[in-house]
């Protein structure tokens, strides 16, 4: 280490606060006076003025004039741990300052500080990718250190995965194969790869808005998601393609955990592509027996599950007869509560029990017959553990749907009784006859109508929320009758608001709109704005519900 310190100097704290401030006239006197000041330790950390301009984020300009003043090999210059101002400069990010430092001595990028870390190591790890790009094609066609070998290879594929330079990680593994194993004490790609679901197009959690955006090219966001799921999918078909170099007992041991971290995260992009190069890798465990069918049904992502049960092959049988530590079967393991909460999956509360209730169905037509009869250590049948984890979720849900049934029931009365009074007092009033005065008008016929659906599905909303509350609320009522009625219920709601927003507009038309023209525009954005509102508000978890009562099996 350093032992030098020039703080004691008269000129250095002058110097020290003039660097610190950007006072340049007053740097650059001190620096004429005493010349040997470029290369004085101004701290107890042993800095250099110019490591202590750089770290004060003084400009470009500033900079540039300091690095002039230098000779190269005092740029070379590093403080109490052993870093130089590029360091300093690539923690920062600050990419044209580096080009001035680089530019009067190229051997900067080769200079490794006190934890053997080079700048482009830094950049990295703090996520500057211009910075990470430059100093690296500073420093790959070095002969000298390469960020690529020994010890520092490890650690920059660490950094570059973290920071989400998958591209920069997958160039890495290119130029030395060895990094998709070696670790050297740090966590290798592929671990790193499995914490971070999002890196993946399985993990992004896109509604469906998001996903019909993502099918789509113009859009820079999107090509900058898709690019990054790409390179991440690409990093790990490499990973594994240089792992079978490996005996299948160190590949083993180096794919275990990512493998099952990888289902446990819901990755079935990691999982596809370790099962294609290692098939055997389905017959992985961890310390709690459970096998990657387990990992599925526990955290409830069934493309893992799907994936799974169609290449299990030979395996299949074992699969479902594999107990876990507790003696718990594939079919006890999931009638235990979701390990994770997915709420993508269910947008209302009533919807995370019928989810509940297809994976039992599902995952009960996989085990053989007698599996569903069988108790594990606590003396438990798979249906009895199903009813014990889901009690609470039941009466919540039970809840929920009294809750929302009085809401909707409300609005749907209130609706009735309007579209009812509308009926009696039509506008306009009567004729001496006793017909409405716009009976001749083709809006009255719109007014009508519109209004006799008004009443007719708000009656049908309350018919149908009113079977709710008469519900009993039994286990399996959730799967099919509860969601049935909840549709049914609010797709008539919202006709019945249409429908009373289209005989309002029509009313103030006949009435008022055909005298003055000016009020048609405003009219139709007034009776616009409440089904807009009722559709942004409900459309989406009601597509959701929808798909998942009557769409395709979740497998």
């Amino acid at each position: 280490f350093i032992a030098v310190d020039d703080s004691g100097q008269p000129w250095a704290l002058p110097l020290y606060k003039a660097l610190n401030q950007g006072s340049w006239e007053v740097v650059r006197d001190i620096l004429n006076l005493h010349p040997a000041a470029i290369t004085a330790r101004l701290t107890p950390f042993a800095e250099t003025p110019l490591l202590v301009a750089v770290k004060a984020g003084q400009g470009l300009g500033f900079i540039r004039k300091l690095v002039a003043l230098m000779p190269p090999e005092a740029l070379a210059l590093t403080d109490y741990f052993n870093s130089t101002a590029l360091h300093a400069v690539a923690v920062l990010g600050n990419v044209r300052a580096a080009r001035i430092l680089v530019g009067k001595n190229a051997d900067l990028p080769m200079l490794s500080n006190v934890d053997g870390l080079l700048p482009v190591h830094l950049a990295t790890m703090r996520g500057h990718r211009k910075m990470t790009l430059y100093l690296l094609s500073a420093t790959k066609n070095d002969g000298g250190v390469s960020p690529f070998q020994d010890a520092g290879g490890p650690t920059l594929v660490q950094f570059a995965v973290t920071a989400g330079f998958y591209d920069l990680a997958l160039y890495a593994v290119e130029q030395n194969p060895k990094l998709a194993w070696e670790t050297d004490e740090v966590s290798p790609p592929l671990e790193l790869l499995a914490m971070d679901s999002s890196a993946f197009r399985s993990g992004a959690n896109f509604n469906l808005w998001k996903s019909l955006l993502y099918s789509l090219p113009p859009l820079k966001r999107i090509r900058v998601s898709k690019a990054m799921h790409c390179q991440a999918v690409e990093l790990v078909k490499r990973v594994c393609e240089e792992t079978k170099s490996l005996d299948t007992a160190e590949a083993s041991s180096l794919l275990t955990g990512p493998f099952l971290l990888g289902a446990r995260n819901g990755i079935h992009e990691m999982v596809k592509e370790i099962l294609d190069s290692f098939p055997h890798a389905i017959t992985f465990v961890d310390d709690e027996n459970h096998s990657v069918f387990h990992l599925a049904v526990l955290y409830r992502h069934e493309k893992i599950f799907k994936l799974v049960h169609q290449q299990s092959g030979q395996y299949k049988m074992a699969m479902s007869l594999l107990l876990d530590n507790k003696k718990n079967n594939i079919l006890h393991l999931v009638g235990h509560r979701q390990y994770q909460d997915r709420l993508e999956l269910a947008p209302g509360a009533v919807l995370q029990m019928q989810r509940e209730l297809q994976w039992y169905k599902e995952v009960e037509k996989f085990v053989i017959p007698q599996e569903r009869k069988s108790k594990n250590a606590s003396g438990k049948m798979p249906l009895t553990v199903f009813h014990e984890e889901h009690r609470e979720l039941i009466s919540n849900e039970t809840q929920w749907m009294i809750g929302m049934a009085t809401s909707c029931s409300v609005a749907a009365s209130l609706i009735a009784t309007v579209a009812f009074a509308a009926a009696i007092t039509v506008p306009g009033g009567n004729n001496p006859e006793g017909f409405p005065i716009f009976s001749g008008e083709a809006l009255f016929l719109v007014f009508a109508v519109s209004d006799a659906m008004a009443l007719l599905t708000s009656v049908t909303t309350v018919l149908s929320f009113l079977s709710i509350f008469t519900s009993r609320y039994a286990v399996n009522d959730f799967l099919r009758a509860l969601p049935n009625r909840l549709i049914i219920g609010l797709i008539s709601l919202f006709f019945s608001v249409a429908c009373l927003m289209i005989a309002f507009g029509s009313t103030v038309f006949l009435v008022v709109a055909q005298q003055k023209r000016a009020l048609l525009l405003p009219v139709i954005l007034a009776s616009c704005a409440p089904i807009i509102l009722f559709a942004s508000f409900q459309f989406p978890p009601l597509c959701n519900m929808i798909a998942s009562t009557y769409g395709p099996s979740i497998f």
